[in-house]
């Protein structure tokens, strides 16, 4: 009896035995760590080793990372697309030599990153293109707010970070879905569809999607992108936009929540437009556990995050990334809200 005839695409899935790397991007506040925190808590019988990159002084996205057994890697000295990318190599480089540990890497970029010279790694370094396989690139695209960052003019020679997202995006999740008009949702659509045709569009609340649709689903095509782009593999300077900064708070002692509740509604009704992301892991006085808190613009939301361990010096730790931020302003009216300051 003869077997079905197989296609070559098939017989190369079948034979790749190289490990799959998800690459989660989107910018400030798409839901990254979000659709993160849910691959790593479902029950799919993975072993996930995540490489994390933030932009910013101070790391919060490791203590928004819900405990997991998978090992977590981070890189918070600057953006992975730039300044870290050989501290990437290197840590997929330590992940090879331990690979029997875990059967997926998913790689979380920074809002600011561009993916091209992310995913151009996996294809310019012999070691790790033979035991690596780049699965695809999954974009956040938030429905209420990235029609303003689409269509925002920059610098001559200034990259759109969320532009460059997007076209280069095998798989696209539509999030936040719930907080945007039927409008905007089509408007949005409209733009993903002008950047990057063919991309399938997954539409999505809180970051909840179907797995099977975003892991391990053979999507990175290289000969797609370099018909597309033919100088993909070759190294280009890329400039992000300066005028977008970070501001980052560490400080310790415990918060008086009505005061921290006026100051960040009165910073974020005024200079929201420009605060494009804030988060923060902070001690409320006479609260056992930490308050968690991420922000997008004016729309900002809190939850009761782990308690407080014993001995654990309670630190609030806390980040600002936008544009035109007032440093000294920022660090004075946070100081203010600590509890036994005198207002």
């Amino acid at each position: 009896m003869t077997s079905p005839a197989t296609t070559t695409d098939e017989t190369e899935d079948q034979a790749d035995t190289r490990v799959p790397v998800t690459v989660l991007t989107g910018f400030l506040g798409s839901g990254k760590t979000t659709l993160l925190n849910r691959i790593l808590t479902e029950q799919h019988g993975l072993r996930i080793a995540v490489i994390e990159n933030e932009f910013g002084e101070v790391g919060i996205d490791d203590a928004l990372v819900l405990d997991a057994e998978e090992e977590i890697f981070e890189m918070n000295n600057g953006c992975i697309c730039c300044t870290v990318r050989g501290d990437l190599i290197r840590i997929l480089g330590a992940l090879m030599r331990r690979r029997e540990k875990f059967d997926q890497i998913i790689i979380e970029t920074t809002g600011l990153a561009d993916p091209a010279p992310v995913a151009q790694t996996f294809f310019m370094d012999d070691e790790i293109s033979s035991q690596l396989r780049l699965d695809a690139i999954v974009t956040l695209v938030d429905a209420a707010h990235i029609l303003e960052h689409l269509t925002e003019v920059k610098p001559e020679g200034v990259e759109n970070e969320a532009v460059e997202q997007i076209a280069f995006a095998d798989k696209i999740v539509l999030n936040k879905t719930d907080l945007a008009t039927p409008q905007q949702i089509a408007e949005v659509t409209s733009h993903i569809r002008a950047i990057n045709a063919l991309v399938e569009i997954i539409p999505a609340q809180q970051a909840k999607v179907p797995l099977a649709k975003v892991l391990d689903v053979h999507a990175f095509d290289l000969d797609h992108v370099l018909a597309n782009d033919p100088a993909f593999l070759t190294e280009t300077e890329h400039q992000h936009d300066t005028t977008v900064t970070s501001v980052g708070i560490d400080l310790p002692g415990e918060l008086d929540e009505e005061r921290l509740n006026a100051w960040l509604g009165q910073l974020l009704r005024t200079q929201g437009a420009d605060i494009f992301r804030s988060k923060g892991i902070l001690a409320i006085a006479g609260d056992e556990r930490q308050y968690v808190f991420q922000g997008v613009h004016m729309l900002l939301e809190g939850e009761n995050g782990r308690a407080w361990r014993a001995g654990e010096e309670r630190r609030n730790r806390l980040v600002f990334i936008g544009r035109n931020l007032d440093r000294a302003a920022l660090n004075e009216g946070f100081a203010n809200c600590l509890a036994g300051v005198r207002a």
